[in-house]
């Protein structure tokens, strides 16, 4: 044996009985049932794997020299196992990494009260995510009642979430460990990011948030609650508002809010369709500028009632309401048309609604419901769920003549 492997062999000894001896204290108790992989990163290197399956009890009660003395196990993963039984001493995970896809760069946001994370375009890397970090972020959702939440609802871009699991509720996961979500069938790595990614940051949003015994914390999508608050004071004045003023705090915020959700080719559709920059363009001049068949302008266009059914399906309701008060006042028919032209897009379902207080809307449903049908004529059905075939077989939305 060299000297210097005596002395490598000394510090390891060292500083293994060093973190045997804080790990025993009582402030530990209540990790020593996990096993070592709980603080194991997917992108760490020569991790010890024959102990990784052993709680940091039974790792713990055995020397260095018997733990040496297992097959597969040499100085560099005891190097290893020293590495991780550190983390296991701090009360917090490692900072998660986000990586600047655009720059090449790397920013480092920690666990606990970072700034910009998940709502920026950098990418988030799933490798830099410890089981520690995501028992937290899952205790986190537990705490404030968020198990029925949908991914796509709190999800900081539905743009970089897979559509097939915007619906999917939070507390799909809420039970499963990282490694047992990479086993499931078709969860890669881009859905796993995705899915890490809406966990962090309702973690990062909460996490710091102190618990009062007599409040309560309003979990929503952020664009929600000033449209919400104005469209509540609409209703109550008794004069319209401007076109201008319904364009800035009702248009706007949720065009923006289609820009980080639907992306920016739909986001440019939806202002030349609204003319928010000039007159309405129409959708055979836009289907001209991208190449595309008008079928195909409509199919992009329909990504915003999906978006909004996600985001805010409550909306619907708070619309119809605006629809009403602007269309009691005879002298706010720029601002109904304006409102008009957005809520087609967004909440197809209320479209054809007459523009009438809440009393007339609701007498003439109650008239239309119990009218008898004409035998043969198919009930009403949304615009948005109207489709045909065109000739390579790909659904095709049927839109009114414009």
């Amino acid at each position: 044996m060299t000297r210097a492997t005596s002395v490598d062999d000394h510090k390891l000894a060292a500083a293994y009985e060093s973190l045997r001896e804080v790990l025993a204290a009582s402030k530990y108790a209540d990790r020593k049932d996990k096993p070592l992989a709980f603080w194991a990163l997917p992108g760490d290197r020569r991790l010890p794997m024959a102990l990784l399956g052993y709680s940091l009890k039974e790792l713990l009660s055995r020397s260095l020299e018997e733990l040496s003395a297992t097959p597969g196990i040499g100085k560099k993963k005891l190097s290893s196992l020293i590495k991780l039984l550190h983390r296991a001493t701090k009360d917090h995970p490692p900072v998660v990494l986000f990586t600047d896809e655009t720059a090449g760069k790397t920013k480092a946001a920690k666990s606990r009260g970072g700034r910009g994370g998940p709502s920026s375009r950098s990418g988030f890397d799933p490798a830099t995510v410890s089981e520690l970090l995501w028992e937290q972020w899952r205790q986190t959702i537990r705490r404030y009642g968020l198990e029925h939440e949908t991914l796509g609802r709190l999800a900081p871009s539905l743009d970089r979430l897979p559509t097939v699991i915007w619906r999917t509720p939070l507390d799909t996961y809420l039970d499963s460990t990282i490694a047992d979500i990479r086993g499931l069938k078709t969860h890669g790595e881009k859905r796993l990011r995705a899915i890490l990614e809406v966990f962090h940051s309702i973690h990062e949003t909460l996490g710091q948030v102190p618990r009062q015994g007599h409040l309560r914390v309003d979990v929503r999508p952020n664009f929600t609650a000033p449209v919400e608050r104005w469209v509540h004071e609409v209703v109550g004045r008794s004069q319209p508002p401007s076109p201008a003023e319904l364009k800035q705090r009702v248009i706007l915020p949720i065009l923006e809010q289609l820009r980080i959700d639907a992306g920016a080719e739909i986001f440019r559709i939806l202002e030349e369709r609204l003319g928010i920059k000039g007159s309405p363009v129409p959708v055979q001049q836009q289907a001209k500028r991208l190449g595309v068949t008008r079928a195909r302008v409509y199919q992009l266009l329909e990504m915003c009632a999906d978006v909004m059914s996600v985001r805010w399906p409550e909306g619907e309701k708070l619309f119809l309401r605006l629809h009403h008060k602007l269309g009691s006042f005879p002298n706010a028919k720029t601002q109904v048309a304006r409102l008009r032209a957005l809520t087609d897009l967004i909440y197809p379902e209320l479209r054809d609604t007459p523009a009438a207080p809440p009393e007339r809307s609701l007498e003439a449903n109650h008239a239309k419901q119990n009218s008898p049908r004409t035998e043969g004529s198919p009930s009403r059905q949304s615009a948005s769920h109207q489709h045909q075939r065109n000739k390579n077989g790909a659904p095709v939305r049927l839109a009114a003549a414009r």
